[in-house]
């Protein structure tokens, strides 16, 4: 394998195996028209890899830069590889391979503000798209309102040149934009909260106003916000991937990207000043992205909060082990048959049933692995739209919540920070320090755990914890999974 040492590039693509897919057009000629903000895995799974098809059916000024918010692995990785990397679908059948060339730059915010906001104020730049995860919008998840408090949005309304978040990149940018003027950019989200689009725009028009009344009225006027729904299951790429590609290549690719046949992007078609042929490549472009959304963040993401933390307790490692748990399936199948799925309102030609079968296909693919742990993070942030606005649809018709109220019990036991085995579990969450307080005061008892965790208003809001109908099935849940265990609660579900 002398191969290896020579490095995936644009020198190297005429020589990679003939069934390997490659970028159709001429990447020294795409100028810059998206900037990306949370550049990792999934948008290069997911957003890029349609740029990178549309490019290849109508060539347009649509070239990514991406920007890492945090870390510079990314950036690190595809330098060397002028920005392009390799894909691998992978299921039962094997894998397809293809390299994905709409990523032109990789920057890293912490390490040069001014760039980013220099890619982000080019008058080339039509679209800013964004996968900075539930806890990257700085927010109250169960309101949706901005958190004044934290502490990096403090920071980039005192240092508006210096921003941290992505909030403080968009709005100086819009303002540079505004003073020069140039056409503002169409902001997309494309991460996994409700109306992420109209979330995104309230909090774009209050932290504009926190710096001008004025300056905020003109972002609510004049920046377009469109709803998104995106899916597609991206686990971690490992050293092992690294190897199995860099044999399938021929060269070596720092950072590929490992994923599931299934893709989806549903998108509000509201773009003033322009958008990649995106229509053209299975991206479905729809006045009301509501419904589909509020279909995969209860049914998929639902599934997969409820799944990963029961999952972890129960000891298996990733979702396909989990999955082929009878319990385990059984318990999401209700979920979604049950529970989840009367809550929806779908749109004519919908087809929900295909929908939950493709969902339990997913979750069982052999080749993917998913860690429970990985889809366990950021609970907090998740809870609310994954399972508890679900819980509020239900109580409100006066219908049970039994598989909801396990899923939030399992996160409670979860969040506890030991596992069955008195084995500490690595909780990463933007809370982890309240949630460490809350369990070390309960001190293993479930129901002073319970209250504690309820007492999160950020999280359940006021009427859940006031809510006998919500906190009862929760409770009992919660003293099951400590007293007999996940893998016998889930035996019995």
């Amino acid at each position: 394998m002398h191969h290896s040492t020579m490095r995936l590039s644009p020198a190297a693509l005429p020589n990679l195996p003939t069934t390997v897919q490659r970028p159709g057009y001429d990447r020294a000629a795409l100028e810059p028209g998206i900037v990306h903000l949370g550049l990792g895995a999934f948008h290069r799974a997911h957003q890029a890899v349609y740029t990178d098809e549309a490019l290849n059916r109508a060539f347009g000024p649509w070239g990514i830069i991406g920007v890492s918010l945090r870390s510079p692995d990314t950036r690190d990785a595809l330098a060397p590889q002028d920005g392009l990397y390799s894909v691998a679908i992978r299921d039962a059948d094997g894998q397809t391979l293809r390299v994905v060339g709409s990523v032109l730059e990789g920057l890293v915010a912490p390490e040069d503000p001014a760039a980013v906001l220099d890619r982000l104020t080019r008058p080339s730049v039509r679209i800013v798209t964004l996968t900075v995860t539930e806890k990257g919008y700085c927010h109250d998840p169960a309101t949706g309102a901005l958190n004044e408090a934290h502490p990096d949005i403090v920071h980039d309304l005192a240092n508006p040149q210096q921003p941290r978040t992505a909030l403080g990149f968009l709005v100086e940018a819009l303002a540079r934009r505004r003073a020069a003027g140039l056409v503002p950019f169409t902001v997309l989200s494309c991460d996994n909260l409700p109306s992420n689009g109209d979330t995104l725009a309230g909090l774009l028009r209050r932290f504009a106003s926190l710096r001008d009344p004025a300056f905020g009225a003109w972002v609510a006027e004049a920046v377009a916000c469109p709803n998104s729904m995106v899916d597609r299951i991206v686990p971690a790429t490992t050293d092992d991937d690294r190897a199995r590609m860099a044999a399938a290549l021929g060269v070596a690719d720092a950072w590929p990207v490992m994923t599931e046949r299934f893709t989806q992007w549903v998108v509000e078609d509201r773009f003033p000043v322009g958008r990649p042929a995106w229509d053209t490549v299975g991206v479905e472009m729809v006045a009301d992205v509501h419904p589909y959304e509020t279909m995969k963040l209860r049914l998929l993401n639902g599934s997969h909060s409820t799944l990963a933390y029961l999952g972890y307790l129960a000891g298996y490692e990733t979702v396909a082990e989990a999955i082929a748990d009878p319990g385990m399936a059984r318990l999401i199948r209700g979920l979604m048959d049950e529970e989840a799925g009367p809550t929806l309102h779908l749109p004519p030609g919908a087809d929900l049933d295909g929908y939950k079968a493709a969902l339990l296909e997913r979750f069982r693919n052999p080749a993917l692995r998913h860690r429970t742990w990985q889809i366990a993070m950021d609970g907090t942030q998740k809870l609310p739209q994954r399972l508890l606005g679900t819980a509020r649809d239900r109580l409100a018709a006066g219908l049970t919540i039994d598989r909801l109220a396990l899923g939030v019990a399992a996160w409670m036991r979860y969040a506890a920070g030991v596992d069955e085995r008195g084995q500490a579990i690595d909780v990463r969450d933007p809370m982890a320090d309240q949630l460490a307080a809350i369990a070390a005061k309960a001190g293993g008892d479930p129901d002073r755990l319970a209250d504690g965790l309820l007492g999160l208003t950020a999280v359940f809001g006021t009427d859940l914890p006031a809510d006998p109908r919500f906190t009862d099935p929760v409770r009992a849940a919660l003293r099951r999974l400590f007293i007999e265990g996940a893998r016998a609660v889930l035996t019995a579900a």
